[in-house]
């Protein structure tokens, strides 16, 4: 009888163990899913289905603070060690304040996490299988003067597109860009904040596109890689070659053009090849964050281009879009039952942005697959800690300003000021650190907030303070101290 109780009692310790393991590789997989798609949007799709994506997530060790990323040869590990180290090592400190190490090595053997069926298509660990989710068009250019290829998202199409009334004038405009017939109106230009849907119908308009003409040549890139691209071809002594691709293109589909920045030779081929294509009669679509008027950095020529076509803006999704888009989501996890009180409780509590609101749905559903758990308002509740949090109010890097000053006793102009004395450069870097941890914005437009200061001058702010974090207790304590008051 005392055996049997003996091992009922490390039957009920190892299932918790488990489900504690559960739960960690779920957490693990919905960060590094997170993790990875933002270094796809920095590194453009070739650098990272080449290095990043075969990354597989390793073990977490609490004690150490040490997170394991393997990859499947020496040589592979070696070289995401070398370049890439120190950005993945930044993403999950962000991401993650308890990893205090990345260690980047040769994979001991082929585990694998759990098969977590996420609603969006991704793989939480990024197996490094291929996913089949990039199609390329007729127009991928792999030769000399442009090395980037065209890639569209195989699940990123109108069929899949949820409207709204705060997004429908967005998708009219697209489909009418993407029809068979001439559009009214070009470029068009798609206005969105972050993960509202405006990369989903850039990737929408060339899929119909090219369905409707298979031997269209289409090119989907981001600014900054188009950036990275001229420069390439500019070093190469290249350009007559890059410029002739660029200007034979039916289809020109430019994503955050915001990042435009800085480079007036850049700008400047990109306006003639706006001029050229559009004397052709070719289609260009362009998205950002903001209105080409508040574009920061860029030509006025430029600017009057982007805007002489169609301005569509895709308003943050309402109430009724974003219970439409969880619906819409729940049909993959089929019959997997999902209570309308949640869907009701995560649309009316997650609405900063979609991409957000259909995380928060995959990472409940994954945790209840893996636990064998009942969704539930209670299990929501207790899951989705994190992202409800952050959702209850939007920071700014004004009130980041306004509380670090407040806190250090300094005045709101040091913020801008040139001054290197240390009790003015620590505040900055501090507030630098809580606008990369606590705002969606960029290195770059971080750095215009903080008196036009150059990216590299917030990465190295983001690095220090975390670093100090680790090592002085009194900074980790200021640090804490105003995040609580920031998002009190």
């Amino acid at each position: 009888m005392g055996k049997d109780i003996s091992r009922a009692g490390v039957a009920k310790r190892n299932s918790k163990e488990d489900l504690m393991e559960d739960q960690e590789a779920v957490n693990l997989a919905a960060d590094w899913a997170d993790i990875s798609q933002g270094l796809r949007k920095d590194l453009g799709h070739q650098l990272h289905s080449q290095w990043i994506k075969p990354i597989q997530i390793g073990g977490f060790c609490d004690d150490t603070g040490t997170l394991d990323l393997y990859l499947p040869t020496e040589f592979s590990a070696n070289w995401v060690q070398d370049r890439f180290a120190d950005r993945l090592s930044l993403a999950w400190k962000i991401a993650r304040s308890n990893v205090r190490n990345v260690r980047i090595q040769v994979h001991p053997g082929r585990r694998k996490l759990p098969d977590i069926a996420l609603g969006d298509g991704r793989r939480p660990a990024n197996d490094g299988l291929d996913m089949g989710m990039m199609v390329s068009g007729a127009g991928t250019i792999n030769d000399a003067g442009f090395t980037s290829s065209v890639g569209l998202d195989a699940s990123l199409t109108f069929a899949a597109f949820v409207t709204g009334e705060t997004n429908i004038l967005a998708c009219n405009a697209a489909q009418r860009m993407a029809a068979t017939e001439q559009p009214q109106f070009s470029p068009l230009y798609l206005k969105a904040a972050t993960g509202q849907g405006k990369t989903h119908l850039l990737h929408a308009i060339g899929h119909h596109y090219l369905s409707a003409h298979p031997r269209a040549r289409i090119f989907y890139c981001s600014a900054e890689r188009f950036m990275v691209e001229f420069v390439s071809a500019l070093k190469a002594n290249q350009m007559i070659e890059f410029k002739a691709r660029l200007r034979s293109f039916d289809l020109l589909l430019v994503d955050d053009i915001q990042f435009i920045i800085g480079k007036a030779s850049a700008q400047e081929e990109l306006l003639y090849t706006i001029d050229h294509l559009l004397a052709e009669g070719k289609r260009l679509v362009f998205a950002a964050d903001r209105a080409p008027q508040a574009l920061d950095g860029v030509e006025p020529r430029l600017l009057s281009r982007l805007s002489m076509g169609l301005v569509a803006d895709i308003q943050a999704a309402d109430i009724e879009l974003r219970k439409k888009i969880l619906e819409s989501k729940l049909t993959r996890f089929a019959p997997l039952d999902v209570p309308e009180d949640v869907i009701e409780f995560l649309a009316r509590t997650i609405t900063r942005n979609v991409r957000e609101l259909v995380g928060g749905l995959n990472k409940l559903i994954a945790y209840a697959q893996l636990t064998g758990q009942t969704v539930s308002l209670q299990l929501a509740e207790e899951q989705l800690t994190d992202i409800l949090s952050a959702n209850r109010r939007r920071i700014t890097i004004d009130e980041i300003q306004r509380t670090v000053c407040q806190f250090y006793r300094i005045d709101r102009s040091e913020m801008s000021s040139k001054r290197r004395a240390r009790a003015v450069v620590r505040p900055r870097q501090v507030a630098m650190y809580l606008s990369k941890v606590l705002t969606p914005r960029s290195y770059p437009e971080i750095g215009r907030k903080f008196g036009g200061r150059d990216h590299s001058t917030v990465i190295h702010a983001v690095r220090l303070i975390e670093d100090l974090r680790q090592r002085d207790a009194d900074m980790d304590g200021d640090v804490r101290s105003l995040l609580r008051q920031l998002e009190s």
